[in-house]
């Protein structure tokens, strides 16, 4: 459940009405995917008599409310482009975002197509074709915002949680506490590569399909500026192991492969792929691991399995060239 702010119909009427000229209110539902915002999906009449859907999002406390134009702002950019993503809708009084309940709210398109929870190769290849054009896309946007979620931000999560990484798992702890000193020595190597916006984020629940094909990319709101190789091996992560565990050297050549008919990786990303690689089964293993030691066990939304990017991790370190991804 992901709703954390309860709308009535009359609510969302009436801010459609005083806020948008999109047309009157047909529906309204609660979306219960997602952990970080509440979501609506609306239906309106719109003035040519057609039923057209939107997004409606409340943002909730994890998203900084300074930050929201630079997430609105490059939805428009990619958008215009042509990225499959929620486009923002303009409001009357020519903002992209507004306020409903107290807090900060936006109207965005709505995509159609659906998850997947079952990742097959064609699926692998599509999102890699996709993140390529992403990059791309990205080119030329000017507003930045700072990856709150690297190198020193992984120094503090640490910081928060070394003592009681056994809890979790016994040996947990010295994994960690090794590989916080490998990134300390190796993480530096990505300044040098190509930098631009990237997702941060690019799950499976936040890619929708229709048959093989992506339809629509969600949820860009960890997207900041950083190295574009990091946002490959962030994804490759995501993507290129089955659920049993078991990493699939088919969908990681073929997502690789489709990511660089748009975007061919330099030498030097090449070269650093594995610390890459390393680097963000790290991210998420920390951040995971904060939350699950700090979870409310009263809370709605159930906190992400760490283990899963501890046993990632442990596969990159033994991982002795990076052919065997399929560069």
């Amino acid at each position: 459940m992901a709703v954390y702010t309860t709308l009535t119909n009359e609510q969302i009427a009436a801010h459609l009405e005083e806020s948008y000229a999109v047309g009157t209110l047909d529906f309204a539902v609660g979306i219960a995917q997602g952990v970080e915002n509440t979501n609506y999906l609306v239906a309106v009449k719109a003035p040519s008599g057609l039923e057209e859907k939107y997004i409606l999002t409340l943002y909730e406390k994890r998203v900084n409310p300074a930050d929201l134009p630079f997430f609105l702002n490059l939805l428009q950019h990619v958008a215009s482009k042509g990225v499959a993503c929620p486009k923002p809708i303009v409001r009357c009084d020519g903002q992209l975002v507004g306020e409903l309940a107290l807090k900060q709210a936006a109207l965005v398109s709505f995509l159609h197509g659906k998850s997947r929870s079952i990742i097959r190769n064609p699926h692998a290849a599509s999102v890699g074709s996709v993140l390529g054009q992403l990059h791309c896309a990205t080119d030329g946007f000017a507003a930045t915002r700072v990856n709150a979620l690297s190198l020193s931000g992984w120094q503090k999560i640490y910081e928060k949680i070394k003592g009681r990484l056994d809890e979790i798992q016994p040996g947990l702890e010295d994994l960690l506490q090794g590989e916080m000193i490998y990134a300390a020595q190796h993480f530096s190597k990505i300044k040098g590569l190509p930098h631009g916006v990237i997702h941060a984020d690019l799950f499976p629940d936040n890619v929708f399909f229709e048959g093989d094909e992506v339809s629509g990319v969600i949820d860009f709101y960890f997207a900041c500026n950083d190295a574009l190789a990091y946002d490959v091996a962030i994804t490759l992560n995501a993507w290129c192991f089955e659920q049993s565990g078991e990493f699939s050297p088919t969908k990681s050549k073929l997502l690789l492969a489709a990511y660089q008919k748009k975007r061919p990786f330099t030498a030097a990303e090449i070269a650093a792929f594995s610390v890459l690689l390393r680097g963000a089964s790290l991210r998420f293993l920390l951040t995971r691991a904060h939350d699950w030691l700090h979870r409310d066990p009263a809370a709605l939304v159930r906190s992400h399995d760490p283990l899963e990017y501890a046993a990632k991790l442990r596969f990159h370190q033994c991982v002795k060239d990076v052919s065997e991804y399929g560069l």
